[in-house]
């Protein structure tokens, strides 16, 4: 294979074709990355600050022509793609403003006759692996703090969103870093293997699904270098009694179906009190029945196809398995005229009397599919939504701040919420636990796996 084609979901049709890596090529960019990243540890923070914020800048100043190119590549809706520029934006100019503090030198209890404290020294050369989904949020949460910290970066982009690498770039470029600090490079599976175990990479960060989790760790596992894995997600939400049902209802039905449930933090399963389970369902029910489905640069639609033909005949399995089990679909497709067998075109699903025997209910669906069950209690709800392989996020609607906390200690997460769903707050950590992978990425926490400490135990003669 010498090429990468994406195939765009809109109408099947080849947007973007590039060339492979040579390994010329390769060896070229690992060596001008290590040779840059020396100079770049050196310059002072506030410049990096200064450069990265200008290329943030460059960036955003291309916001339509960005978006647009998402809506061909990965098929997000026209109406929604610039959300991702400004949540671009929000993340990386968190992360500049706080890298001063984050990265500042430890210094302990003074000690007499000694002077010491502790550096946090960059790693050298960080190799991201980014994912289609969400293809400039998963990626900034590495790309920006390891060049604030002074590391260099090398970015390998999915071969459906080549032109995100690029971007990446020209917003660079345009800032004035300097030559080899950031380098993209479009790779074959096995040609990027290579490059994890090659000597010139310090620190792999790695978003994407546990398949490919353990990959990007066999490959690294014969050198002493740090993996980054955010990966999979099955996200529970838990509806209380107290909870503002209405509000509960628009915010986890968003939570489902935004980018047509293509994020690994949506909402895949959701758990009601029984009090209010038939009233919850039947408002999904009829939120979800006003989507359309429909071509991504049609400015109406708000659900697009899926990725890949194959991810939408995915899901269509889960949906048939989950039925033929006993669970009720309660979203007729055939009043989505897009929606179509054998297409990325996927109507999106509700889903009740199911149970966790249903693939539906235990494994990563990442479409337009949600299930709905009742239960009797907080500790019912506990038992399910920690019965699953994976643990990003979690989310729980109810007025009670206490039972919330108290709720919340008790469920395997990453993230716990209160009366909100499938959002990244670039102050707070983003991390998973179980499956859903290991390491940090963004606030002051982030900085941590990107950067390592040196100590200086200097004594007073």
């Amino acid at each position: 294979m010498t090429a990468i084609k994406c195939i765009s979901p809109v109408d099947g049709s080849v947007y973007v074709e590039r060339s492979l890596a040579s390994a010329d090529e390769i060896q070229n960019a690992l060596t001008s990355a290590v040779s840059a990243q020396h100079e770049w540890k050196n310059t002072p923070l506030s410049e990096r600050q200064e450069i990265c914020s200008k290329a943030v800048d460059a960036f955003t100043a291309h916001k339509q022509e960005i978006a647009e190119e998402l809506c061909w590549q990965m098929g997000r809706p026209i109406a929604q793609a610039p959300g991702e520029v400004s949540g671009f934006e929000e993340r990386a100019r968190h992360m500049i403003e706080i890298a001063e503090s984050a990265l500042q030198t430890v210094t302990p209890e003074v000690k007499d006759g000694f002077k010491r404290y502790i550096k946090r020294d960059p790693l050298g050369v960080v190799f991201v692996i980014a994912p289609w989904n969400y293809p400039y949020l998963t990626s900034v949460n590495t790309i920006i703090p390891a060049l604030l910290a002074g590391n260099a970066v090398i970015l390998k982009h999915s071969v459906q969103t080549p032109l995100c690498a690029e971007r990446f770039q020209q917003a660079f470029s345009e800032a004035g870093l300097p030559e080899g600090v950031f380098q993209y490079l479009h790779l074959s599976h096995s040609d990027t293997a290579k490059i994890i175990q090659s000597a010139e990479i310090d620190f792999v960060a790695f978003t994407g699904s546990v398949e490919g989790g353990k990959v990007v760790e066999e490959a690294a596992s014969s050198r002493f270098i740090g993996v980054g894995l955010e990966l999979g997600g099955k996200d529970p939400a838990y509806v209380r009694e107290d909870a503002d049902l209405q509000h509960a209802i628009e915010t986890l039905t968003d939570g489902a179906f935004f980018n047509s449930g293509q994020s690994c933090c949506s909402i895949e399963r959701i758990y009601v009190e029984q009090a209010v389970y038939q009233d919850f369902v039947d408002g999904v029910v009829s939120l979800t029945s006003q989507y359309k489905l429909g071509r991504s640069d049609d400015v109406n639609t708000n659900l697009g196809p899926l990725v890949k033909t194959s991810a939408a005949e995915f899901v269509r399995g889960q949906i048939d398995d989950a039925v033929e089990a006993g669970a009720r679909a309660l979203i007729d497709p055939a009043a989505f005229e897009m929606n179509r067998s054998g297409t990325p075109y996927l109507a999106p699903q509700v889903l009740i009397d199911v149970d966790h025997s249903m693939r539906v209910m235990s494994e990563e669906s990442f479409g337009p599919v949600v299930g709905i069950m009742p239960v009797g209690s907080d500790d019912e709800a506990i038992q399910l939504m920690n019965d699953s392989e994976f643990g990003l996020t979690a989310s729980i609607f109810t007025q009670d701040e206490d039972a919330a906390i108290a709720i919340g200690e008790q469920v395997d997460t990453g993230t716990w919420f209160m009366n909100r769903c499938d959002y990244i707050d670039p102050a707070l950590a983003w991390t998973g636990v179980k499956n859903s992978g290991r390491g940090c990425t963004l606030s002051s926490v982030g900085f941590e796996q990107l950067t390592r400490p040196k100590s200086y135990h200097l004594k007073k003669i």
